[in-house]
């Protein structure tokens, strides 16, 4: 299997896109490490993959530079080793510009931005010096988004940290690539998560997002995680400082497409 004996930490991985890619994970041989804010979601993640291989999940606010110690701490007393990190960590705050608060513009940055930073020089560190014992390089995937390129009036902060996230990525690439660590992004457009289903709530909803698809659908959580698989492993031995944006053909387009009528499910 393309992970197979490797060990990966997610942050963010208790729902959505980060569950896929535990799930994923776990699917392709890894060992898994679910970090998440809420305790209770990551122990019944963890619970409910348990199946598929081995996972543990761990309490951590990845904008306490303390939680992310011990989150790395939990990961090499349980498995001895990471090799992977995907930061996938991430919140949202709605508020147009003028009216956006200080404390809500640095909360969102604290958890997308500077949460991935610390969780990122946390394992490039322990990955620095398993290369300098003659151990794998290892590989880091950053979750970015089609809003890092286009802009939302009402969501100025995540706008803001998914645009610091690809420099973040290219940053973190050319400083590791001496250590043979790649660090790559994966930028989703509208993928179908508990987020995504209470702004799609209605039909016209639904329209506008498909207006601006080309490929005439929701994304799901599982096409963003086969993606980040696919960046962790060999596979992608030659790719560093990328993102790849899975949109279904959102970033090349100028204009708003035709809508079809939809199967009733």
């Amino acid at each position: 299997m393309a992970l197979d004996g490797r060990v990966a930490i997610v942050t963010g991985g208790a729902k959505g896109i980060g569950y896929a890619v535990a799930r994923r994970f776990l699917h392709d041989g890894a060992k898994v490490v679910i970090a998440d804010t809420d305790e209770k979601a990551g122990n019944l993640a963890a619970e409910e993959l348990g199946d598929l291989g081995d996972v543990i999940a761990v309490g951590c606010n990845v904008a306490e530079r303390l939680d992310v110690h011990n989150l790395l701490a939990a990961a090499l007393d349980r498995f001895g080793d990471v090799d992977i990190l995907v930061n996938n960590a991430g919140i949202v705050h709605k508020a147009d510009f003028l009216e956006l608060d200080e404390a809500d513009f640095s909360r969102v940055l604290d958890v997308n931005l500077k949460g991935a930073f610390l969780c990122g020089q946390a394992v490039a560190r322990h990955l620095v010096e398993k290369v300098k014992d003659g151990g794998p390089a290892g590989a880091i995937v950053n979750v970015s988004s089609v809003n890092a390129v286009f802009a939302l009036a009402d969501q100025v902060a995540y706008s803001v940290s998914k645009g610091g996230i690809n420099q973040l990525t290219k940053v973190m690439a050319l400083s590791l690539a001496p250590h043979g660590i790649r660090v790559n992004a994966v930028g989703p457009g509208s993928i179908m998560t508990d987020l995504l289903k209470g702004v799609v709530s209605d039909e016209a909803a639904i329209r506008t997002v498909l207006s601006r698809t080309p490929l005439g659908r929701i994304g799901e959580p599982r096409e963003i995680a086969a993606i980040a698989s696919f960046l962790a492993s060999d596979e992608a031995s030659y790719i560093t400082g990328q993102t790849i944006y899975a949109d279904g053909g959102r970033m090349p387009l100028n204009y708003t497409v035709k809508v079809g009528p939809r199967d009733e499910e």
